[in-house]
């Protein structure tokens, strides 16, 4: 398969590198000095299953690439529109176009830029970042993608796609209700972002003390209220099933937006807890913790250079 990766950051460059050493037609759409890095180095990925791609197809003009298989979207969130219209000649008539970015709210970008038959739905888990150009590093033993048909179906295309990930050694699974995957790592996800970005601390510390365990289980059960609220199909109690989630991570796990945090970068945050708060909003659920979240991250969310 011709596999390309809009966003070759933490999850791009993870996926890429596996999918490149299973044998498939890897391309990597990259920018500064990741990207000439890449160009001379290869691509690297450090931590439990150490993989070195000496030699990458890695460029920051989509037009080199040409028409692909499956074209995967990960690049930040505010950076997804402009992503969708940079890697339209990479598109054809039968390409499928996957967004594995965080968040509930990326699928209608992708709507609203190419046909709805061409998308399909995705979920990622794996704890990377950029750890300098040209290296990934895998912070924890996580890594699994999930990927369907809105409508359910077992498709060629899914079907292919799977077994390019299985060569690649990904926990790669077909789902027949992507919707309710994307919702349930939401709920995890907006859980984990909220919890150790505004207290600046990794999950271990938050789980283990009683208030801050209450606020992340509270958090991720207005989440849980929001979803099913617009018709997803999650139990009652899944606020629950996620907190024991937490507890089997690892001690020092953190999310990606506390990462970005740290460093000074822009947040995601109002595609995380914004998100709820804007979900919420429309079906009149409540979610005042999630609304403190967006509000005290608020003046970090354009970067230090906001």
């Amino acid at each position: 398969m011709r596999i390309a990766f809009m966003g070759s950051g933490g999850l791009g460059g993870y996926f890429g590198a596996r999918l490149a050493k299973g044998g498939a037609d890897v391309h990597f759409i990259a920018r500064g000095k990741h990207l000439e890095a890449m160009r001379r180095d290869g691509l690297r990925v450090e931590g439990p299953e150490p993989i070195h791609i000496p030699s990458v197809k890695a460029t920051d003009d989509p037009r080199e690439v040409g028409v692909v298989d499956v074209a995967v979207v990960g690049v930040k969130l505010w950076d997804t529109e402009a992503a969708l219209e940079q890697m339209r000649p990479m598109i054809g008539a039968h390409t499928a176009i996957i967004s594995f970015q965080n968040g509930v709210l990326k699928d209608q970008y992708l709507r609203a830029a190419y046909d709805a038959s061409q998308i399909m739905g995705g979920v990622g888990y794996v704890a990377t970042t950029i750890d300098r150009p040209g290296v990934i590093r895998q912070t924890g033993p996580m890594q699994r993608l999930l990927f369907g048909e809105f409508d359910g179906s077992r498709s060629a295309r899914g079907q292919a796609l799977l077994a390019a990930c299985l060569a690649g050694g990904i926990k790669a699974e077909l789902s027949g209700d992507i919707v309710r995957e994307i919702w349930q790592k939401f709920v995890f996800l907006v859980g984990l972002s909220g919890t150790t970005t505004t207290i600046r601390k990794p999950i271990g510390p938050i789980r283990a003390n009683e208030q801050t365990r209450r606020f992340l289980l509270d958090v991720m059960r207005e989440v849980v209220e929001v979803g099913r609220a617009h018709g997803v199909d999650l139990p009652a109690d899944y606020a629950e099933v996620r907190l024991k989630l937490a507890d089997d991570v690892a001690y020092d796990m953190t999310s990606s937006m506390h990462h970005d945090l740290e460093r000074g970068n822009r947040l995601e945050v109002r595609w995380l807890a914004g998100a709820v708060v804007e979900l919420g909003q429309r079906m009149n659920v409540p979610v005042p913790l999630n609304r403190a979240v967006a509000d005290i991250l608020a003046l970090h969310a354009g970067g230090r250079a906001a």
